[in-house]
């Protein structure tokens, strides 16, 4: 589904609720829950999700070329000039990534309210049981944990691997490309956790 798709109206306040029977309202309910968890879990937000990390590491990596070359004691003028046009695409492929990921934050936070306005008009098992998701879900945690294994691991390894003569430009550009992927995989793990704790919560199983 694409993120341009206008999302799901939240539903109309109590006094203004005008379904024929239950049976009408459960099926709107339905639609809405199928439609806001795939905004959040579905297989197009992941491929989003990955697209956003490596356009980060990509604007990074350029950038990267700069912060390398500064880190030694006398760069020739020609790998400068070449260091600051990459620096140059870089940023322009950061700012976009950083403004994705922001605005992608912000849409998730918008979809979870909608979540619960409309959870919260009844309950339904078969749709309570699809809001929660486990196999999406599992996937957007096991590979947010490696990506935090992969951040975590490359943040040590790559000073402890540095020598002297690689300069410090190196250990920075390491550095930063490992808070990114410790980062992203943070974000993706607070969100496959949070979501489904909160469909825990608000679609609980009838005893």
């Amino acid at each position: 589904m694409s993120p341009c798709t206008p999302l799901p109206p939240p539903p109309p306040p109590a006094e203004l609720q005008s379904w024929p029977d239950r049976d009408a309202r459960l099926a709107d309910r339905a639609l809405a829950l199928d439609e806001l968890g795939g905004r959040l879990l579905g297989g197009g937000p992941l491929a989003l999700f990955l697209l956003r990390l490596l356009l980060l590491e990509l604007g990074w990596s350029l950038v990267g070329f700069l912060v390398i070359a500064l880190g030694y004691p006398a760069p020739d003028p020609v790998t400068m000039l070449l260091a600051l046009f990459s620096a140059l695409l870089g940023i322009g492929v950061l700012v976009p990534a950083v403004w994705l990921t922001i605005r992608a934050l912000r849409r998730d936070r918008t979809v979870r309210e909608r979540l619960v306005q409309w959870a919260a008009l009844d309950r339904h098992g078969p749709t309570d049981a699809r809001l929660r998701a486990p196999v999406l879900g599992a996937c957007w945690f096991l590979l947010s944990f490696a990506l935090c294994g992969l951040g975590l691991w490359a943040g040590f390894a790559v000073p402890a691997g540095a020598s002297p003569d690689d300069g410090y430009g190196l250990v920075v550009y390491g550095m930063g490309a490992a808070l990114i992927l410790w980062v992203t995989g943070l974000t993706g793990l607070v969100k496959a956790v949070g979501h489904y704790r909160l469909a825990v919560r608000l679609t609980p199983r009838r005893t």
